[in-house]
């Protein structure tokens, strides 16, 4: 019995804890009307060198995957208003 209330224990705080430890940044507060068009973001973000593997809309962000100039591995969330970068994870 106390080896099932251990067990319940870890799954209900994994629960709880998962949702964080995957949550995006919160990139805006504005609504989709003010976002700049998705197409219009892809050509910034190509123009900038980047290569897109993957673009989808996280939470109140735009996101990518794809590769920077040096063909780096990159992952990077921009505000859908203006276009600037929120935060970046890539290959060091």
């Amino acid at each position: 019995m106390k080896a099932l209330r251990s067990a319940l224990a870890v799954a209900v705080a994994a629960v709880l804890v998962a949702p964080a430890a995957f949550a995006g940044p919160k990139c805006t507060d504005a609504p989709r009307s003010q976002w700049l068009p998705e197409h219009a973001m892809q050509e910034r973000i190509t123009a900038a060198g980047y290569t897109i593997d993957k673009f989808k809309v996280s939470g109140s962000c735009y996101e990518i995957y794809g590769r920077d100039k040096a063909r780096r591995r990159v992952e990077i969330y921009y505000d859908p208003t203006d276009g600037r970068v929120v935060k970046q994870r890539g290959d060091e």
